[in-house]
């Protein structure tokens, strides 16, 4: 099973796709997303079409997606919430199962600790991908990393995976 892991954003998406073919992940890609700034009806249309091309190229089997956590702005968490409206539309309409988890959750699964700080998650993303991969070090790429193998602990030994 392939798994689409995504940090949704404002300003960018990072996105990472895991291979779970295997007992132990592998990652096969993990990029930023730009957003476009400007008319809000682009960004979110780039939006659809950049998750549509990654979806065609990888063939996700789920979707990992971190939910909304809080915003101090309420205009910048409307904005994350359409994002994320976009994407899981998205993985929807290409038949994709979603899989939604909080960051203390991502943490929690990840790291074993719920109040873990981005500099633990990204040390335990290194860890559990023993592969000599370059990492990217923006922290949304990181993010959905974590996200996707959240969804890897949590999901990986449902039934439903094994088709």
């Amino acid at each position: 099973m392939i798994i689409l892991g995504i940090d949704p954003g404002t300003t960018s998406i990072g996105y990472s796709i895991l291979d779970c073919t295997q007992k132990q992940p592998r990652l096969l890609e993990a990029e930023l997303l730009p957003v476009m700034k400007g008319d809000p009806n682009d960004r979110l249309m780039d939006i659809h079409k950049e998750i549509t091309k990654i979806i065609k190229q990888w063939k996700p089997t789920a979707a990992a997606v971190e939910k909304l956590f809080f915003a101090k702005n309420a205009k910048t968490a409307m904005a994350v919430s359409e994002a994320r409206g976009v994407i899981l539309l998205t993985a929807m309409l290409a038949r994709i199962k979603v899989y939604e988890y909080t960051p203390l959750t991502i943490k929690k699964v990840v790291t074993g600790d719920g109040t873990a700080d981005k500099t633990q998650v990204q040390k335990m993303v290194r860890i559990i991908l023993k592969e000599a991969v370059v990492l990217p070090s923006q922290d949304d790429v990181f993010d959905s990393i974590a996200c996707a193998l959240c969804c890897f602990y949590q999901e990986g030994n449902q039934s439903s995976w094994r088709k």
